[in-house]
């Protein structure tokens, strides 16, 4: 019963939040019919950001999308987004329909560039920035990484906690060797 009660204050939650971004926004925020954004998702979405949000997504708690001025971040139709997920948009992610995430999933599509240190007229931080394009039917398995510059293919599958960054075709199956057996002396 309490789930229930859960869901579906989730659900009036968000209709209610994502039509103040459509206001607030205008045509530079778009979203389908959301299944459910729990109230414990943050959403910062910077003026002159473009967002555009899928039919039945459901992003869960601890999550966080953050999208600054002039990217653009795509989430498909039918998303599944994991607890404490991060998606950091400073230039263009795309995650196509049906793809799902595990908990503590992370996109970054930009990385800091320590070469060029602070600008030297402002307090701000350069950054390389490349899209980061997810297929559709993807899986991408908990604690997973992926950086700048990296396309994953239509149903594809991520082992846990990988560390992406390149190109990767449809239908890949993607994990990462790991020490499988460490000895003590």
């Amino acid at each position: 019963m309490r789930r229930r009660f859960n869901n579906i204050v989730s659900v009036a939650y968000s209709a209610l939040r994502m039509g103040l971004y459509k206001i607030l926004n205008g045509s530079n925020f778009k979203s389908g019919i959301i299944e459910r954004i729990s109230p414990n998702v943050v959403l910062e979405f910077n003026k002159g950001s473009r967002v555009s949000l899928g039919k039945k997504i459901r992003i869960h708690s601890g999550s966080k999308l953050k999208v600054r001025p002039g990217a653009r971040l795509i989430i498909g139709d039918n998303v599944k987004i994991n607890y404490f997920c991060i998606i950091a948009c400073q230039d263009s992610i795309k995650i196509g329909d049906g793809t799902e995430f595990g908990p503590s999933v992370y996109l970054y599509d930009h990385d800091h560039d320590y070469k060029a240190g602070l600008s030297s007229n402002s307090d701000e931080e350069s950054f390389k920035k490349a899209p980061i394009i997810i297929g559709k039917n993807c899986w991408i398995g908990a604690n997973t990484i992926i950086l700048r510059g990296t396309k994953i293919g239509d149903n594809s599958v991520v082992g846990a906690g990988c560390v992406l960054k390149g190109n990767y075709p449809d239908g890949s199956v993607i994990v990462q060797k790991r020490i499988t057996d460490l000895k003590c002396n």
